[in-house]
Parts: C-alpha cells; sequence; structure tokens
C-alpha cells in the first residue's frame, strides 16, 4: 500500500500580497489546503483547496482572504502539496 505524503510550503508576504499570493498557488493546481497565519503564528484562515476550483467557486474564497488582507500588515501562507 503505497501512502501519501504532504509537503508543506511557507511563504511570507504582506497584506496587500496575499491575493496575489493565493491565486497563484490556486492556478498552480497542486496544493490541497492553504492556511493562513498571522504575524504571531495564529490560525487566522485554513480551507481545501480542491481540483478543478476555478471561477465561480474561487471568488468567494478570495473576497475572504481579501477582507483578511486588509487587516494584516504581513503574515505567513501555509501551503501543503500532495
Amino acid at each position: 500500500m503505497e501512502e501519501e505524503t504532504n509537503k508543506r510550503e511557507q511563504y511570507k508576504v504582506s497584506g496587500d500580497e496575499v491575493i496575489k499570493k493565493v491565486k497563484e498557488i490556486v492556478k498552480e493546481g497542486n496544493a490541497r489546503r492553504i492556511i493562513i497565519q498571522n504575524e504571531e503564528g495564529n490560525t487566522i484562515m485554513e480551507f481545501p483547496v480542491t481540483a478543478g476550483v476555478v471561477g465561480v467557486l474561487l471568488a468567494p474564497m478570495l473576497a475572504a482572504v481579501g477582507a483578511l488582507a486588509a487587516i494584516l500588515t504581513r503574515c505567513t501562507i501555509i501551503v501543503e502539496k500532495r
């Protein structure tokens, strides 16, 4: 039986770069989950990314990330990949 391994990548970005980076991550297509943490390391938002997330399904997620970005100065985006 083959075990599935998850790889984590971290990106430190400013609040105004969050949406751009999340769009880039989703476009790559190999992310399973995106976690956004504040400067203190507390998880602010966490959501799964399923294959085929485009357009209408992506819009509400980006709106929430945009609202979050307005209150953050620096944050860490953690991406779980397969």
